[in-house]
């Protein structure tokens, strides 16, 4: 029998937040023999509900008729999430919904409506980073996390923002199907491969601050593009026509880390692309990364995107080492 979706949505909603998983579901769907998905989208009234940004989704049929059971329900999130979580029919009907579900999950903010109708009381969570401290302050009992990409905790999957709802919903069809299924939706989609859900919402370019310094900017694409360079505080004090120390500092102020961590944050970000996109054994990922030997590689690697480089490849990349 096909798997039963039910994805809520209110009017304010990220409308990827519901397409995304939609898709994955829906291409999933197309390739499975046995135990498809069927998805299905409710709100509060039936109607046409409209994204943030107005494009409006035809909700056939009320959060109040909907029915059990259900394999999964997933909880939309956007800009009109705080609206709604004032809103009683929207958090009894998501409370009811869940008791008759295998599992419950969230993209985006929609972790503030879980966390509304008590569901991630005692959990562990995630959410998108703009909300994260709220949430944390609003549900003390709900240990955020706002920096892995989706986190299961029992039968509860959160998610963070917008299009990490793709990769919660590919995990969702690989625990369902294994993971060469998810990885031909994910190919079918052309979208990286189902990324860990251990790792960061944070690349080094986005937890990095862009610096007001020209030439610094400048230096911080030259490291990006060249991972394998001589990339030590000398050389990129030299670079910069800086003293080392007062590049180090000046660059740790504008940017927001230190050269180093910058720099090794860059060279695991490269590592990481090498790993999806090439089948180099690790060795080279390493020396072409700059990070130099499998055992930094496999250090930095574990600390950066918590997976080990090995088990990173495996799980999403098409061709096996």
């Amino acid at each position: 029998m096909d798997r039963r979706v039910v994805i809520v949505i209110f009017e304010g909603f990220q409308l990827l937040d519901m397409a995304g998983p939609a898709d994955v579901f829906s291409v999933a769907d197309l390739l499975v023999k046995e135990g498809g998905y069927r998805v299905e989208v409710t709100a509060v009234s039936a109607g046409p509900v409209a994204a943030g940004h107005g494009i409006a989704t035809l909700v056939p049929t009320p959060l109040h008729e909907i029915e059990g059971p259900i394999d999964t329900l997933l909880v939309a999130g956007g800009f009109g999430t705080m609206t709604w979580l004032r809103d009683r029919r929207m958090i009894e009907g998501v409370t009811r919904l869940a008791a008759t579900a295998r599992r419950t999950t969230s993209v985006c903010s929609g972790a503030l409506i879980l966390a509304e109708a008590g569901l991630l009381d005692g959990r562990r969570a995630t959410t998108h980073w703009l909300v994260a401290d709220q949430m944390r302050e609003w549900y003390p009992r709900v240990e955020v996390d706002p920096d892995p990409i989706y986190i299961k905790d029992g039968d509860v999957w959160t998610s963070a923002g917008v299009s990490a709802g793709v990769d919660l919903a590919l995990a969702l069809v690989a625990a369902d199907h294994g993971h060469e299924l998810a990885r031909q939706v994910a190919s079918g989609l052309v979208v990286y491969l189902h990324r860990p859900g251990g790792q960061s919402q944070f690349s080094t370019p986005m937890s990095a601050v862009a610096p007001r310094s020209e030439p610094l900017r400048e230096l911080q694409a030259y490291i990006d593009a060249n991972p394998d360079a001589d990339l030590s505080v000398p050389a990129l004090a030299r670079r910069a026509g800086m003293s080392e120390r007062h590049f180090s500092r000046v660059f740790t102020e504008q940017v927001g880390l230190s050269p180093g961590r910058y720099v090794e944050r860059s060279r695991s970000d490269a590592a990481r692309r090498l790993l999806e996109i090439t089948d180099r054994p690790l060795d080279r990922v390493a020396r072409e990364s700059g990070l130099g030997r499998p055992e930094t590689l496999y250090r930095v690697f574990r600390r950066n995107w918590r997976v080990s480089p090995g088990d990173y490849r495996r799980r999403f990349q098409a061709k096996e080492s």
